[in-house]
C-alpha cells in the first residue's frame, strides 16, 4: 500500500520524471516486495514487468543509486533495499507483523542492507528489531557509510560501465580527471582525455535536457560515435547545433540528428561558422514589387503615324 504523503515528498515531486515516478511505484509495489524492505529481483525481471529493455533498467537503477539515492542493490545476492521503505509502511506494529519482520530479516544474505533500510523508520519497536539483527555488522557498516564507497560497492560492472560512457555524476566525472591526469595514461589507450569527457557530458545533458529521451541508450551511443568518426574539426559544437535544430524543428529524433550531419558532412561544412554562413546564403531572396505601370493591350502603333480619313475617296 502507498501512503498519499508519498507524492508530496519533494525528491518525488521536484526532481523525479515520470518515468522515474513509474519506476518507483513500481520497486515499491511489484510482487517480489516483502515486509522490510530488502528482497531479491533480477534486472530481466524488471524489464520484463516493465516493459523495458536492459539497458533502460541499467539507467534507472544507476539513476535511483546515484543521484536520487533511494535504493541500494548488490548484484552478487540479487538484493535490493530500499531506503524510504520503513516511512510507507513500516508504521504499525503487533506480534504477526513482528514475526513477519524477524523471518524475513534473517533471510538476508547482504546484511549491511538492513541499516540501510532501519535509518527511515520512525516506530522504535520495529527499528529496535532491524538493529539486532545488524549489530555484528554495525563496525563494518559505519566504515563503508561514505557516499563514494555506497557508489562503488552497489552498481554491477554493467552499470560501471554504463556510467563510463555517459558520466551522468560529478564523482564519475572526477574520477575520470584523477584517470586522466596520471602519469600511466599514456599507457592505458582505454582512458579518453579530459576534454572528451567534457563533450560526452554536454552532449548527453543536450539530449536529456531536451527531451530526446532520457532512457534512449543506444541512440545515444550512436550519436556519440560521431566524435570519434566524423570530419568536422569540432564535432561536439556541431552536434549541439544538429540537436537544437531538430528541436527547433520539433523533430527529436537520432535519425533527423543523424541526417542533418551527413548533409553538412556532404556539403564539406565542417565547422559552425561554415554552416552558419552557408545557412545565412541559402535563406530565400524576396522577390521584388511588380510595377504597377499599365502596358497597352493589342498591337503597339509606329511613332508619326498620322491618320487620314479622307485617303482614297478622289
Amino acid at each position: 500500500m502507498i501512503r498519499t504523503d508519498f507524492w508530496q515528498d519533494p525528491i518525488v515531486s521536484e526532481e523525479m520524471s515520470v518515468e522515474d515516478k513509474y519506476f518507483y511505484l513500481y520497486l515499491l509495489t511489484n510482487q517480489n516486495t516483502t515486509q522490510i524492505g530488502i528482497y531479491k529481483i533480477t534486472k530481466k525481471q524488471m524489464a520484463f514487468d516493465l516493459g523495458y529493455s536492459i539497458e533502460t533498467v541499467h539507467s534507472l537503477m544507476d539513476r535511483f543509486i546515484r543521484h536520487h539515492k533511494l535504493i541500494r542493490y548488490n548484484p552478487e545476492t540479487r538484493e535490493i533495499a530500499i531506503k524510504n521503505w520503513g516511512l510507507y509502511n513500516l508504521n504499525k506494529g503487533g506480534k504477526p507483523v513482528m514475526d513477519c519482520i524477524d523471518a524475513e530479516l534473517k533471510e538476508v544474505q547482504d546484511r549491511s542492507l538492513i541499516p540501510y533500510v532501519a535509518e527511515s523508520i520512525h516506530k522504535q519497536e520495529i527499528c529496535s528489531r532491524f538493529e539486532t539483527f545488524c549489530e555484528q555488522e554495525e563496525m563494518c557498516f559505519d566504515h563503508d557509510m561514505g557516499d563514494q564507497d555506497e557508489n562503488d560497492t552497489y552498481l554491477d560492472p554493467e552499470c560501471d560501465e554504463m556510467e563510463d560512457m555517459f558520466h551522468t555524476t560529478g564523482g564519475q566525472k572526477e574520477k575520470q580527471q584523477q584517470q586522466a591526469a596520471s602519469p600511466n595514461t599514456e599507457n592505458r589507450p582505454d582512458i579518453v582525455n579530459h576534454q572528451k569527457v567534457k563533450d560526452v557530458k554536454e552532449i548527453i545533458e543536450c539530449w536529456d535536457d531536451n527531451g530526446f529521451g532520457f532512457t534512449n541508450i543506444n541512440a545515444k551511443q550512436q550519436l556519440l560515435t560521431w566524435l570519434d568518426d566524423s570530419s568536422f574539426l569540432h564535432p561536439k559544437d556541431v552536434i549541439i547545433k544538429a540537436m537544437n535544430i531538430a528541436c527547433s524543428n520539433n523533430k527529436r529524433r537520432l535519425s533527423y540528428i543523424i541526417g542533418i550531419l551527413k548533409n553538412w558532412e556532404n556539403e564539406s561544412l565542417l565547422t559552425v561558422e561554415e554552416i552558419d554562413s552557408y545557412q545565412e546564403n541559402q535563406k530565400p531572396i524576396p522577390k521584388h514589387r511588380e510595377s504597377t505601370n499599365s502596358y497597352p493591350t493589342g498591337r503597339q502603333i509606329p511613332s508619326g503615324f498620322e491618320i487620314n480619313l479622307t485617303a482614297g475617296e478622289e
